[in-house]
Parts: structure tokens; sequence; C-alpha cells
């Protein structure tokens, strides 16, 4: 029984570390929207891979910088022939030798003098440059003098860099807005949970008070009955909109790069003053004040590069060349051993390369580089006007939604007084409960169409921020 207890107390110990340890690994994240979006710039995927794009740059700069830097290699290999490589040449040794014989008068083995007659015909004779063994050693380098092509990528260096930047930029921006979007999405729907719970408490006194009422013989088991409904449709659309909050709190992790086992808290609150605050201020704009243009501006840039790097691939290039080196033949692999078998090369020299005539394949990337760049300029008149057109009508989507936004707010507070008045009138006997039923989905309605205006007037000034690139 003893030890059955230290097991037990053992398994406790155990299950209560396991929790511990849960617990622990659990982050709880109190964020205000700029504390989200500060997280989502660090964490997010998109943002991730925006920066390695950055940085991807960077290495396509360094490529781009080393075609101007010296190239040096180095090399060293050894070779054995088990078959001699001949090199079959006209005999020239074999007359001679006949030459000499017949000049010094040498006789044949039958007494006779060698004469001309005796001289063969001109043959082939096989020869050989290896030996057996052969080794090599050495180093060249080559290094650009004048290529106009490279001066102009090393030019297109920090123009490409900037563009990589604002593409980073596009990213985040388009990241903020669906943070704020989300954000305060679910900071709405917290003012929605508040006003279902105390529409419910306020059903549920009146339907203490209607059931004290019946008690007495003054309300019927209807009047009851139709309150526990409108409680039960209450409390089911509460259940729903906290479902559809938690399941808004997971695409917002994800948005974030956050994982799901932390906990995440917003802070902020939304009222009608942090709507309104920084419109007036925020509403010149320049096109250069959105990411996007700035982007294309540098693309424009861009294509405009290539067609004076095209151009400059018409003019000749000039390379230096350099090299030094060891070779070395011996009959065995005795390379090591005797420094008397190697010898040494070396040279220096430049090298000019006059473009004549390529098919006319640079004309046509000439042409083509001109295009492009001309569609980047046509690009960037259209996006002036899409500018233009999406601040008119976040504007216009703005004052509107304030607008509205005030209305039901005035709306839901002149429903709510409505709602008191019905209910006092009931409980002195000189108004219905189906008065107060009426006022109640007034006031439900009201509440809806509050929330409704509340969250369409903050979307709508997330969308007028990134409209003049002010987000």
């Amino acid at each position: 029984m003893k030890r059955n207890k230290y097991i037990q107390t053992g398994k406790i110990i155990a299950i209560a570390l396991l929790i511990s340890n849960g617990v622990m690994a659990q982050v709880v994240n109190q964020f205000s929207a700029k504390q989200a979006i500060d997280y989502g710039m660090k964490n997010s995927v998109q943002v991730k891979n925006a920066l390695l794009d950055v940085l991807i740059q960077k290495q396509t700069n360094r490529l781009a910088t080393s075609a101007a830097l010296p190239q040096i290699n180095g090399s060293a290999g050894t070779t054995h022939y088990f078959d001699i490589p001949v090199q079959p040449i006209p005999d020239f040794i074999t007359p001679e030798i006949y030459g000499v014989l017949i000049n010094e008068g040498v006789k044949k083995a039958n007494g006779t003098p060698i004469t001309q007659a005796d001289e063969p015909a001109l043959g082939i004779l096989p020869f050989s440059f290896y030996s057996p063994w052969n080794a090599n050693i050495g180093v060249t380098l080559t290094q650009i003098i004048f290529d106009g092509q490279v001066f102009v990528g090393l030019k297109a260096r920090k123009v490409a860099m900037e563009a990589a930047h604002r593409q980073e930029e596009v990213t985040e921006q388009n990241i903020k807005e669906n943070i704020y979007k989300i954000y305060y999405q679910l900071v709405a729907s917290k003012t929605q949970i508040a006003l279902l719970d105390s529409n419910i408490v306020r059903l549920q006194k009146l339907d203490h008070d209607t059931k004290e009422i019946y008690k007495n013989g003054f309300a019927e088991k209807l009047d009851v009955d139709r309150l526990a409904v409108q409680i039960t449709n209450l409390q089911t659309e509460e259940l729903q909109t906290k479902e559809n909050i938690a399941n808004g709190y997971s695409g917002l992790k994800v948005l974030l790069g956050m994982p799901f086992k932390d906990s995440l808290v917003l802070t902020d609150t939304l009222n009608d003053d942090k709507i309104r605050e920084g419109v007036l201020e925020n509403s010149n704009y320049k096109y250069s004040d959105r990411k996007e243009y700035q982007a294309l501006e540098l693309a424009t840039k861009l294509h405009s590069l290539d067609v004076t790097r095209y151009q400059r691939s018409l003019l000749p290039t000039l390379n230096l060349n350099a090299g030094y080196s060891k070779q070395a033949q011996d009959s065995a692999f005795n390379f090591f051993q005797s420094s008397e078998t190697w010898y040494t090369s070396s040279y220096i020299g430049v090298q000019l390369n006059v473009p004549i005539f390529g098919g006319f394949a640079i004309r046509a990337r000439i042409e083509k580089a001109k295009l492009e760049t001309q569609q980047s300029k046509n690009q960037l008149d259209n996006l002036q006007i899409s500018i233009d057109n999406d601040v008119a009508v976040a504007k216009n989507n703005l004052a509107t939604a304030i607008t509205t936004m005030d209305a039901q707010k005035q709306n839901m507070q002149l429903a709510e007084t409505v709602y008191d008045q019905t209910k006092k009138k009931y409980e002195v006997g000189t108004g219905s409960l189906t008065d107060i039923n009426n006022s109640e989905t007034d006031l439900q309605s009201a509440e809806t169409n509050y929330i409704s205006a509340l969250y369409s007037a903050i979307i709508a000034k997330v969308d007028f921020l990134k409209a003049v690139g002010k987000l």
C-alpha cells in the first residue's frame, strides 16, 4: 500500500511538471495595433522572404562586381602515357645520311661504292615530342580593361538594390494593411460581445420580472416562453460570434507568424475619436509616397539601363591576359626529386575584340529593352491615374463611413432610450410585452448596425491611409 502511495504521488508530481512546462512554454502576447505590426514585420513569412530577396539581390550585385575584378586561376596536372603519341613527319634524316655516305665513299658489302641510285625515296618518319611522364603547373590572370556592358552593370547595382528594398516595403505595406484590418475587426467583435452580454442580461432581468408577474396572474405563459426563446437566440448568437473571433485570432496569428500555442491579447480599443484621428493631417499626398510607385520608377530605370547596356555591347572590348607555368617530362615519376626537369613558361598580352556582325541580335535586344522601358513608363502614367482614383474613392468612402457611424451611434442611443421607456411603461402596467419585444429587436438591430458601421469606418480609414501612402 505504501509503495502504491509513492507511485500515485510520483504520477501526480509528473503530471504537475508537464502542466507547468506547458504553461511556461506558452507565451502571452499583449499587443496594441502598433505592437502587432512590429511583431509581424519581424516574424511574418512573407516579410522574411522579402528580406531574403534583398539579400539575394546583394549577392547578384556581387556577381556583377566580380566581372570587373581580376580572374585568377591555377592549374596542375600529370599524365602518364602507356603508348607514347607520335607525330608523323617527312623523313628528312635518311637522305642526309646517304649524302654523307656517298661523299665519304663508303662501300656496300659487295665492295661497290654507295651511289645516289641507292638512296631510298623520301618517306615518313614517326617522331615523338613526349616522354612517358608529363607534368604541368601554372597560374593565369585575366583582367577586363574596357567592357561597356560590365561598366553599365556596375552602375545598375545601386538601382537594383533600391528596387529590391522597395519590393520589400510593398510586401510590408500589404501585410500591415491586413494586420490592421483583422486586428480592428477583432476589436470590433469584442464590442459586439459586450453588447450581446448586456442584451442577455437585460432580457434575463426582464424574464425574471415577467415570471414574477406571471406568478401573480398578470402575464401569460406565452410571454415567458417568448422571452426564453429570445434569450436562447442571443446566447446562440454570442456563441457563434465567439467562435468567429477565435478563428479570427488564429488567422491573425498566421499572418503575424506567431506560434499557435502562444496566447494573443489585443489591448487597443475602437472608438469614434480614434477613427477620426489623423485624417485631416494625411489629406495631401504625392505619387512618390506610394511604395508601388517607387518600385515601378526603379523598374523603369532598370529597363533604361538595359538599353544602355546593350548599346555598349556594340563597342570593342579590351582584356589583359597573363600566365606563368612550369612543365616537365621524364621517363619516370621523378618530378619532385629534381628541379632540372622543370621548364618555365610565362607570357603577358592584351586582346581586343571588335564586334562586327552578330546576326542583328544586339539590335533586337536594344529595341526590346526600349519597348519594355516604354511599357514601364505607360504603367507609371496609369498608376498615377489609379492613385488619384484610389484617393478620391477612399476619401468618399471614409466620409460616408464616418457619417454612417455617427448616425448609427445616435440611432443605437435612441433605441436604448425607447427600450428603457417601454420597459418602464410595462412595469407600471401601461405597456405590453409585445412593445418591449419590438423595442428590444430594434435595439439589437441598431447595435448590430453600429458595430458594422464602426468596423466599416476603420476599414475605410486603413484604405484611405494606404491610398495616400501614409499607412
